[in-house]
């Protein structure tokens, strides 16, 4: 993209907003060579990659990169095996760590947000990791260049020398300063004097200490003296300094040596990380400025909706919608000066260029962006004195340039297009250069003040007006910029609010064109129109956000009520489930009673088994009175009629027994087992099946009384109880399996045999899982020719 315009557009001074954020060398380079791209690709690329800067830095805070140099001439010199200072080897150790970390940071990143960054991805695994290499160099070398002790066991060695031979220097030194011979020192102190520990020693006193003169005062009245007896000691130490100096430079020899095969690496991390760095930029850039990623249109359609300009004050800027391409390829705009035309136009090709350059732009979410090969503007006053040019002549010269270039894929902006010399020819010239535009295609915007460019822009075919508002009662611009409404000339107004005479303004109405009248009057009920569908559209935007408001109340509130109901039916199962935990307990204790006894040898009473019962019925909650007369209500509408010979169900012991006789007042003579009872219509219910499990009480001449032997040997011998399944429905066939082995238990059985057929499966199925999972069966297996019955054997 021509230099000009980036110039004219102020493009540099995008960019340096955006270097504060940098913290590379390699990014700041990256920064100064960015210009716009023509490829779409590309720049699809570049905000994808700014996107995921964004995302990390909403994620973690940014991309942390410290201050990294610019490494690439260290790994010049180390191809041409040359060695590397201490503070070039330390800024190669810290691109070296970085390198790790960074690595580290994407992968423990998208392994925690279970979310990758695939725009990043390409960047940061391109990362070649040096453990070893990291290890060693940043052992060796502190941040600042200087060698570590660690840097190799013999620099350690004559390091510790050095610091016992200085200390032994100094407390000999301290003895001069603290003993008698204080006395002959100008100051009580030791220094230095060519790098070697001295005394300040009167010239009077020069033969008290003999030793070698290093230096005097000006004005000779002391002189810096190495005494004789730490002559020894300072020359051991200079030796000392110089096996020091010759060890650090084989050190960084050494580590340049070992750096050298991994030049291409270390260069190419460094070049990624300056690519990170520039992104994380980008991003920080973004926020700072309030920018949103734009859309990328293949069919260049340009959409800003309040739009922003990146340089003015956040604060007082006016956004503005902004939109051409999709309706329109040309747009004319009208308005008086400082209304804010300029800026309207610089704002449209300044966003275009920085979302071309991998910027997110100042403006509001869904807004689009096309591309554009070139942008060419005629902006600001192009007087050239040096070139003898009026302004008229300068704007023709850059214009004339600009239609040599442009083709369809060019964005061209005009600032007051043909201004500069008479108005009637400026406003055909203005028409004829707008004509040529449209042509090849290109996308043109241009500001005017001749009433005949907004007849044109009304007339032309893809050209519409547009205006910068101005407040009447203020008599200032509002900066809005309203598309599809030319501006209207507002001198008389104006000068009539500021005081003019009225027939003055009269007398100028009445020189002014009828046609002009007509025009101002046309823009002017236009506008009023505008403003009036504006004020609407707030007032129904208000009322979709307050209905938006309760739709999410009313969610909201039935989210609670659906937690609240979720929670209530949670509770009411662990209740339900610690009162059938205590309701087993109950009848475990109740059926082991009754199985002690047996062992005992006692004799159960058919009205104990009853009890029995009636304790385990016991168990059972209730519904409330209210809900038991609902309930009976509800049955009594739906009550099967009762008859002789029906097995029925009586609730309050859980037992099946036979009507013998019905009773007068809905009252019933109830057959069970060997016992006979008067119980009420509501007492019992109808059951759809005669039970198979109840064995017919057989007369004993011997023993007339009312009760049961429960000897298991007597059991064996005298009951081999059945139960037939076949026909019978699964679910009914389950509740009435339940039953007979409650039946079984309670008559102390030692085996009963289930018959259940064959068929499908089903009831077999069910009958072998039932008695897998109940705890009073010792035993089961299936039984007879075709194994279509099961003997079950208690404990």
């Amino acid at each position: 993209m021509n230099t000009k315009i980036l110039k004219t557009l102020e493009y540099d001074a995008v960019k340096a907003q955006v270097k504060p954020f940098l913290a590379t060398v390699a990014g700041e380079k990256e920064l100064l060579n960015l210009s716009p791209t023509a490829d779409a690709q590309l720049m699809q690329q570049w905000l994808a990659e700014t996107a995921d800067a964004a995302r990390v830095l909403r994620w973690q805070g940014g991309i942390s990169i410290p201050k990294l140099a610019d490494v690439k001439p260290h790994m010049k010199r180390l191809r041409i095996d040359a060695a590397l200072s201490g503070t070039e080897l330390a800024q190669v150790g810290r691109v070296l760590f970085t390198t790790g970390q960074i690595r580290s940071f994407f992968e423990n990143l998208v392994a925690d947000r279970g979310e990758g960054l695939p725009a990043l991805a390409v960047y940061y695994n391109k990362l070649v990791l040096l453990p070893e290499l990291t290890r060693r160099v940043n052992v060796a070398i502190d941040g600042d260049g200087r060698l570590n002790d660690e840097a190799s066991s013999e620099l350690h060695r004559i390091r510790q020398a050095i610091t016992g031979t200085e200390n032994a220097i100094r407390q000999k030194m301290q003895d001069y300063t603290r003993g008698k011979s204080a006395q002959y020192l100008s100051d009580p102190i030791v220094t230095i004097r060519n790098e070697r520990y001295v005394l300040p020693v009167k010239a009077t006193y020069r033969q008290k200490f003999g030793g070698v003169v290093h230096d005097q005062s000006q004005t000779g009245q002391t002189l810096y003296i190495e005494p004789a007896d730490v002559v020894d000691m300072n020359n051991r130490l200079r030796e000392y300094y110089l096996q020091e100096r010759q060890e650090e430079e084989r050190v960084l020899i050494e580590l340049s040596a070992k750096l050298a095969p991994e030049a291409d690496n270390i260069e190419n991390n460094a070049q990624v990380l300056g690519h990170l760095d520039f992104l994380n930029a980008k991003a920080r850039y973004a926020v700072a400025i309030k920018a949103i990623e734009p859309e990328f249109s293949a069919e260049n359609h340009v959409r800003l909706l309040k739009a922003r300009h990146p340089l003015l004050d956040p604060d007082k800027v006016v956004p503005n919608d902004i939109t051409i391409g999709e309706d329109y390829s040309a747009i004319i705009v009208t308005g008086p000066n400082t209304g804010g035309k300029t800026i309207t136009l610089k704002t449209l090709g300044l966003l275009q260029i920085m979302a071309q350059s991998g910027f997110f732009i100042p403006a509001a979410e869904y807004s689009s962006v096309g591309i554009f090969k070139e942008i060419f503007a005629d902006i600001g006053d192009e007087q050239s004195i040096e070139q003898s040019l009026s302004t008229f002549s300068a704007h023709m010269v850059n214009i004339i340039d600009i239609l040599s270039k442009m083709d369809k894929d060019s964005l061209v902006l005009f600032d007051e297009l043909g201004a500069g010399t008479d108005p009637q020819e400026g406003a055909a010239l203005a028409m004829a250069i707008l004509d040529a535009v449209g042509e090849t295609g290109a996308y043109s915007v241009a500001t005017t003040h001749y009433p005949e460019l907004k007849v044109y822009g009304y007339n032309r075919a893809d050209t519409i007006n547009a205006s910068m508002e101005f407040d009447i009662d203020s008599l200032r611009p509002t900066y809005k910029f309203l598309i599809g409404v030319p501006g209207r000339s507002n001198a008389l107004e104006i000068a009539k609010r500021l005081g003019l005479s009225d027939n003055i303004i009269n007398s100028a109405s009445a020189l002014t064109s009828e046609d002009s009248q007509e025009l101002n009057d046309m823009i002017a009920d236009l506008v009023a129109r505008r403003n009036a569908v504006l004020t609407q559209q707030v007032e129904l935007t208000q009322k979709v956000v307050e209905n938006r408001q309760l739709k999410n109340d009313y969610e909201a509130k039935l989210e609670a009520i659906d937690k609240q109901r979720a929670k209530t039916v949670e509770d009411a199962k662990k209740e339900a489930n610690h009162i059938v935990a205590d309701a087993r307990r109950k009848t475990d204790k109740i059926i082991g009673d009754l199985h002690k006894m047996a062992r005992d040898g006692a004799t159960i009473k058919e009205n104990k088994l009853m009890d029995a019962k009636g304790a385990l019925n016991a168990m059972h909650e209730e519904p409330s009175a209210t809900n038991n007369r609902i309930l009976r209500k509800a049955k009594k509408a739906k009550q099967v009629p009762l008859s002789v010979g029906d097995t029925v169900l009586v609730r309050e012991y859980g037992q099946q027994g036979t009507i013998v006789r019905q009773l007068k007042d809905h009252k019933f003579e109830v057959q069970m087992g060997i016992l006979k009872m008067v119980l009420s219509g509501d007492e019992i219910e109808k059951q759809d099946k005669a039970p198979t499990n109840d064995p017919k009480p057989r007369k004993n001449k011997q023993r007339k009384t009312s009760h049961v032997n429960t000897n298991k040997a007597t059991n064996r011998a005298e009951a081999a109880a059945k139960l037939d399944l076949r026909g019978v429905r699964y679910e009914p066939a389950m509740a009435e399996l339940d039953r007979f082995i409650d039946q079984a238990l309670l008559n102390n059985l030692s085996s009963v045999e289930i018959i259940h057929g064959k068929g499908t499966g089903a009831i077999r199925k069910g009958v072998q899982e039932y008695l897998r999972s109940h705890r009073q069966i010792e035993s089961f297996k299936f039984t007879g020719p075709d194994q279509g019955a099961t003997y079950v054997q208690f404990n």
